[in-house]
């Protein structure tokens, strides 16, 4: 009975971590980004249908083209799986990833957004380069990349006197998701510890300083 009961806690923690991996990937990442902007901050003042059409075209460009190239790449056997577990396939996804990131910012520069809304796709453009570059030899984690950039991203909208209302409950939650999916990714084997902490860093440097000294 002990030895079932452990089978099934390790089954139950298995199944937890890889839904905090899938609801948070990071090519979610960019999305969740943009609705925290447009729904904190002074954005949130903007009309509702400008800030869902913002929204679907920041989760097109990040979310939607990178599963299709994904899914296009695994087709030609390009890649063996679209979890991307193997370092030496990540290579072809990383470059998707930054010309999405490029792309969303030349999108949101082009439609007049507030300079530090750019520099946060910027800033993650920048992550995902230096994770890209990282990857050539050694196995960095993309989502804390993206988790960092979110932290990031929110605590500049508060230093900066641009959010909306008080962001004290929503930082700490995003802080606490970010080491309940640091905590998945070691649980599923998919990184060391060291790895989960150098992309959280990764991601939170590339947008602190891309919003705080370029915006």
């Amino acid at each position: 009975m002990k030895r079932l009961s452990k089978y099934a806690f390790r089954r139950l923690l298995s199944a937890s971590a890889r839904f905090f991996s899938t609801v948070l990937s990071p090519i979610l990442a960019p999305t969740f980004g943009a609705f925290l902007s447009l729904w904190t901050s002074v954005l949130c003042l903007l009309p509702g249908g400008t800030r869902v059409t913002v929204l679907v075209m920041i989760l097109g460009i990040t979310g939607i083209l990178p599963l299709i190239a994904i899914g296009v790449l695994q087709h030609f056997g390009v890649i063996t799986g679209k979890n991307l577990v193997r370092r030496q396939e990540r290579h072809l996804p990383y470059l998707v990833g930054i010309a999405c990131y490029v792309g969303a910012t030349l999108y949101l520069r082009h439609i007049h957004s507030p300079e530090w809304f750019v520099m946060f796709m910027a800033g993650g453009a920048v992550a995902c380069t230096i994770c890209a570059a990282v990857n050539t030899v050694w196995k960095i984690s993309a989502h804390m990349a993206g988790m960092g950039g979110l932290v990031a991203l929110l605590f500049q909208i508060h230093v900066q006197g641009l959010s909306a209302f008080n962001l004290f409950w929503i930082i700490n939650a995003t802080i606490l998701l970010a080491g309940v999916l640091g905590t998945s990714r070691m649980i599923l084997r998919r990184h060391t510890i060291m790895q989960v902490l150098t992309g959280f860093a990764v991601g939170y440097a590339a947008v602190t300083i891309a919003i705080k000294y370029f915006s």
